[in-house]
């Protein structure tokens, strides 16, 4: 299913630029054609096969996600769903090297987070380590000149220059990123759908923008997130070979979101304005800032875990786990395809943002008479831990 709405949300992107654009797609489909169609296959079938591997190994060591009071699953699913994109990601970068800039740095990052991602998702670490090796690793992104230093032109046509206030809201960008994509982790498919979108728009916008290594890294990226995807729905094995992201996985994608996001957004190399940002992770983002405010409004922390994501208001209001993946997946397509349409119609920041609001406004008195109509949930599936981020989960409440 999310493998069709993902086709169906690059078909619609396409149309959509091919039209605003008087027929002009840019590069991205000479660049899948070719060798670089079969490098693109070559990450399929390797991170397919990554995938078996992972979870016959998991199995052996422990790294299993067990029925419990709060997981409501059946069988011992592995979390191996983020080791085996990670290790798509050696794959792509032994194929073309030269695709990701700073790739050594990256990977850094990304190999230190997914390792306590690994251990969290196996022993079940404590919030604050977590956190901190987020922030540490916002400062190593920083350190390397990886930070938001502008937010576009949202001063009426002038740039907005945040001096070292950039490196400020960067941190709170990277950790806030990472923990959108893991709070969205509730359903089977979502995760790794949305990515696809955020991903799939990325790859779009760097292809129009004439970074061809940067549209074929995302695209890669894509790539590797769908053998995942089939394998986390059942497609087609069943469920005897199912898996989870974990939150190894969740961590990994949403760093890796907002290490690309800066790359689209900053420098003169930048190919989309900062605010259209907000349109490619539109659906995690708006929804974690509207379940935390909503906490805060009732007393309670922010963190403290609840049945009112997306998922869980559009399950309770009587649609099937496969109906609701839908659902999101395609708000999520229609929201970044606004973005890329605003930014190859050269609307300035400040109404892109304005564009935005109404967006986050409309979305919130949907979800808000969504909760009214519905009773309050006890914890059934997979409860949070209370000392937990974020989780992955099937039918899940999130850790954070």
């Amino acid at each position: 299913m999310p493998v069709k709405f993902t086709v169906l949300a690059v078909n619609m992107l396409t149309r959509l630029v091919t039209i605003a654009r008087g027929g002009s797609v840019g590069n991205l489909c000479q660049l899948l054609s070719g060798a670089s169609m079969l490098e693109i296959v070559y990450v399929f079938l390797s991170a397919l096969a990554l995938l078996f591997i992972a979870r016959k190994a998991a199995r052996k060591v422990g790294l299993v996600d067990k029925p419990n009071v709060r997981k409501h699953h059946s069988g011992h699913i592995p979390l191996v769903g983020g080791v085996s994109v990670y290790l798509s990601l050696w794959i792509i970068y032994f194929l073309q090297p030269a695709w990701l800039p700073d790739f050594s740095v990256y990977i850094f990052c990304a190999s230190l987070l997914l390792l306590v991602g690994v251990l969290d998702d196996r022993f079940d670490l404590p919030f604050l380590p977590r956190m901190l090796l987020q922030a540490l690793m916002a400062c190593v992104m920083m350190w390397n000149g990886y930070y938001l230093y502008s937010l576009g032109d949202l001063l009426f046509g002038a740039p907005l220059i945040l001096g070292g206030l950039g490196y400020a809201i960067t941190l709170f960008a990277v950790i806030g990123a990472i923990n959108a994509f893991n709070m969205v982790d509730g359903i089977d498919g979502l995760l790794g759908a949305l990515s696809c979108v955020t991903f799939g728009a990325l790859a779009v916008m760097f292809s129009l923008g004439g970074r061809d290594e940067l549209a074929m890294w995302c695209t890669s990226l894509v790539t590797a997130c769908l053998p995942y995807i089939l394998l986390n729905l059942g497609i087609p094995w069943g469920r005897k070979f199912k898996v989870f992201m974990g939150d190894a996985g969740s961590t990994l994608i949403g760093f890796t979101v907002i290490w690309l996001l800066v790359l689209a957004t900053q420098g003169i190399d930048s190919v989309m304005q900062p605010v259209t940002a907000l349109w490619f992770i539109a659906v995690p983002l708006m929804d974690m800032v509207r379940v935390m405010i909503s906490r805060v409004r009732q007393g309670n922390s922010p963190f403290k875990p609840d049945r009112e994501h997306l998922h869980h208001l559009l399950q309770r209001a009587g649609l099937s786990g496969r109906a609701t993946l839908a659902v999101i997946v395609t708000v999520a397509s229609l929201m970044a395809a606004c973005g890329i349409l605003l930014e190859i119609n050269r609307v300035a920041g400040l109404w892109q943002l304005v564009a935005y609001a109404g967006a986050f406004a409309s979305f919130n008195l949907v979800m808000r008479k969504l909760s009214y109509r519905q009773p309050v949930l006890s914890t059934g599936h997979k409860q949070a831990s209370p000392h937990g981020l974020l989780n992955d989960a099937e039918n899940s409440i999130p850790k954070f």
